[in-house]
C-alpha cells in the first residue's frame, strides 16, 4: 500500500496539553549531552532570565511526538511504520520550552511526495503554550520505502 497523496493538506486534531516537567528536561539534557546549566540548574536559569530549567532545542520532539502517531495511525494514509526512516527534522522557535510550560501540538500534513518508489511525507506540529501562544514549529520528513 503507498502513501495516500490526500493526506498532504490534512491537520489533526490538537494532541492532550504536555506538562513540561524539571526532571524530563534534565534527564532529556543528559541524554543528548547538554551541558549548559541553564539545562539542570534552576537558579542558573533564572539568572539567566528563565522561570526555570530551558529544554535544549530538540525538546520539542517529545512534544511532536503524539502529533505523529496521529498521522501513523491514520487509517487511510497508507503509512506503514515498519517502513518509515526518519529523513529531516527542523525547529523554528518563537521562544525555548522551559520547565512548567504546559504545551500543545497541531499536526498539519504539508507535503506527500513520491520519488522513485519511495514517498516522503513533510509533518509540521505546530506548538503553542497555555495562552496560545507560538513557541515552536516542529518540521518532520518521513521517507516511506516503497514495496521490495
Amino acid at each position: 500500500m503507498s502513501v495516500n497523496p490526500e493526506l498532504q493538506g490534512r491537520v489533526f486534531p490538537p494532541v492532550a496539553p504536555y506538562l513540561v516537567g524539571r526532571e524530563k528536561v534534565r534527564e532529556f539534557s543528559r541524554a543528548v549531552f547538554a551541558r549548559n546549566p541553564i539545562n539542570h540548574d534552576p537558579d542558573a536559569a533564572r539568572a539567566a532570565g528563565y522561570a526555570d530549567v530551558v529544554a535544549p532545542p530538540t525538546f520539542a520532539v517529545v512534544v511532536q511526538e503524539a502529533t505523529l502517531a496521529q498521522l501513523l495511525a491514520e487509517p487511510d494514509g497508507g503509512i506503514d511504520f515498519s517502513r518509515v526512516v526518519h529523513g529531516e527534522q527542523r525547529f523554528t522557535f518563537s521562544r525555548p520550552i522551559v520547565a512548567g510550560d504546559e504545551l500543545t501540538a497541531t499536526l498539519s500534513v504539508a507535503s506527500v511526495k513520491s520519488l522513485g518508489g519511495h514517498s516522503m511525507v513533510t509533518a509540521e506540529s505546530r506548538v503553542v503554550d497555555a495562552t496560545g501562544a507560538h513557541v515552536v514549529t516542529a518540521t518532520s520528513t518521513l521517507v516511506v520505502r516503497g514495496d521490495e
